[in-house]
């Protein structure tokens, strides 16, 4: 028999066994369901693609798309099985659950929806952000669930009275799945500020908040209405009969299965990435980029460009996340392949970037050429809208690996601006980044940037396209297979990411000293930008 035979073999008696985990991530575009292995290896797989609505001037999701889109993908991934296999789907080793983060859902006595989901995009949330940063001394994001809700007090919002739940999009999935009002500590860490010494909302704040809102005289109090605060590989119920036939009308997958903490797409991320210990990152770019470092200590003050979450365990983060990355690199790129095209070349998609990023190391980025690449605002500079611009010298040549290499740190420019805020005010110490999205697809390049960029080792591994539903699952995983006392690092570190293939770039001083020098030209090319938002 073939070894292609025998792991075939070796896959149907695990699944029969339940000797599997499966996550399900719900993305802002994609619903995803990955079942791994005994080995944490993906064996199938399944997606629903959606899409949010603008209704009445709030960015949405209904609960009827939550539900029907969980269904689509996990009938997928059961498809997958059955051809793949040739096994009928009914049980799996445990289930974790993730999603984007943040937002504001809440239900009523009667666990009834009072206001359609209100999802991170929404903006509305400006006078409650900053006012509870103030009270707090902690950055609280718009996006953040008790920015939502004090908005909501704020403006009198007749619903806020009748709330006896509030959660997130992940922690809605898990109650129907689970009839569980519980939340990991990385998603929880996106609603309200933590206590990371007690793994759970931090109660001086807590008091705060309903001292804040006394005059209100809400019929509740906020802790009342939190879910409960879980960390990584802690019991977060089964699959109840009612959530079996929910995930699987067909009546195939049987209840009882363990669930995990269900965790945001920050903790999936980390954790699909190995970077949950102290002092590691990992960095993510693509459309927005984000980079999320684990803190040996808390940060010394408050910074607005900066949010703080937790590891899936608990550990207390730093995230930079910048709106704008490759999106008007991506346009620059078709039209480029546009070109050929007109030429009469045939072209790949792939092959034009591939082309055009390795052109860029041959460039040099000096101050003649100036991109700003914000096709919407960013935060970290102060900028509610963008304008994407490309500013030339009379006397700097236009040439293409110049044009490129300028495009490809301009992507990375408003990033580099949170990163100093790390390194130089914080004396944040980072032994290395791992880098996943389409900026690391092409070979070295975007490694060599990023590394020049942040200035510290950039590691890229086999398994960076995996995603968030293969974290859920790894998180799943870990709620049933770790040993006692076992800890998450450990448990990736031993266990997941043992003997897996990665390269690692190290920052070069001549490449480092160029990108500073750019960034002195960015800096400066803002006020154009600014002006550009003024008159165009």
């Amino acid at each position: 028999m073939t070894e292609t035979g025998n792991e075939n073999i070796c896959r149907i008696e695990e699944i029969k066994a339940g000797k599997t985990a499966l996550g399900i991530e719900f993305g802002s575009t994609r619903i995803k369901a990955v079942l791994i292995g005994s080995d944490h290896k993906p064996i199938a797989s399944g997606g629903h693609d959606w899409e949010n609505q603008l209704e009445n001037g709030v960015w949405t999701y209904s609960l009827e798309s939550v539900k029907l889109g969980l269904q689509d993908a996990y009938a997928k991934l059961a498809k997958d099985v059955a051809d793949t296999y040739g096994v009928i789907l009914h049980t799996v080793g445990a289930i974790g659950i993730s999603a984007m983060m943040h937002g504001y859902l809440v239900f009523d006595e009667k666990d009834q929806l009072l206001v359609p989901f209100r999802t991170l995009r929404n903006t509305m949330t400006a006078e409650a952000s900053e006012k509870l940063t103030e009270l707090f001394n902690y950055p609280v994001p718009q996006r953040w669930s008790i920015a939502h809700l004090y908005q909501a007090i704020l403006k009198k919002e007749p619903h806020v009275k009748n709330i006896r739940f509030i959660t997130t999009l992940e922690g809605y999935v898990h109650w129907l799945l689970t009839g569980q009002k519980v939340l990991g500590i990385g998603d929880v860490a996106g609603m309200f500020p933590v206590d990371v010494a007690l793994h759970d909302f931090d109660p001086v704040r807590i008091r705060q908040f309903d001292e804040l809102i006394a005059d209100e005289h809400m019929p509740w109090k906020l802790a009342d209405i939190l879910p409960k605060a879980l960390t990584a590989g802690e019991d977060a119920g089964v699959l109840t009969a009612e959530g079996a036939a929910l995930l699987d009308p067909s009546g195939n997958l049987q209840p009882g299965i363990p669930m995990c903490p269900p965790e945001g797409d920050a903790g999936t991320g980390m954790t699909a990435t190995n970077s949950v210990a102290i002092r590691t990152g990992n960095v993510s770019a693509g459309t927005s980029v984000f980079a999320m470092v684990v803190l040996e200590k808390p940060l010394k003050k408050v910074h607005p460009e900066l949010d703080l979450v937790t590891t899936p365990a608990g550990d207390m983060v730093a995230m930079v996340h910048c709106n704008n990355c490759t999106s008007e690199l991506n346009a620059w790129a078709g039209m480029f392949r546009e070109f050929a095209e007109l030429m009469g070349l045939k072209t790949d998609a792939g092959e034009v970037f591939t082309r055009l990023y390795q052109k860029a190391l041959e460039g040099k980025a000096d101050g003649g050429m100036i991109s700003c690449n914000y096709l919407s605002g960013e935060h970290i500079t102060g900028f509610e809208e963008g304008r994407p611009l490309f500013v030339r010298r009379p006397d700097a040549p236009l040439a293409l690996a110049d044009f490129m290499k300028v495009q490809l740190y301009a992507s990375l420019g408003t990033l580099k601006t949170g990163m100093d805020i790390l390194s130089k005010e914080e004396n944040v110490n980072l032994d290395m980044l791992i880098g996943h999205g389409g900026f690391f697809k092409t070979p070295v390049v975007g490694q060599r940037l990023m590394a020049a960029a942040a200035g510290v080792p950039v590691a890229v591994m086999e398994t960076a396209g995996e995603g968030g539903a293969w974290g859920a699952a790894l998180l799943a995983g870990y709620r049933v297979w770790k040993d006692e006392n076992e800890s998450l690092n450990d448990y990736l570190a031993k266990k997941v990411f043992s003997g897996q293939k990665s390269s690692v770039i190290e920052p070069k001083t001549e490449e480092q000293e160029e990108f500073t020098s750019f960034m002195n030209t960015f800096r400066s090319g803002l006020a154009v930008e600014r002006a550009a938002i003024e008159h165009l």
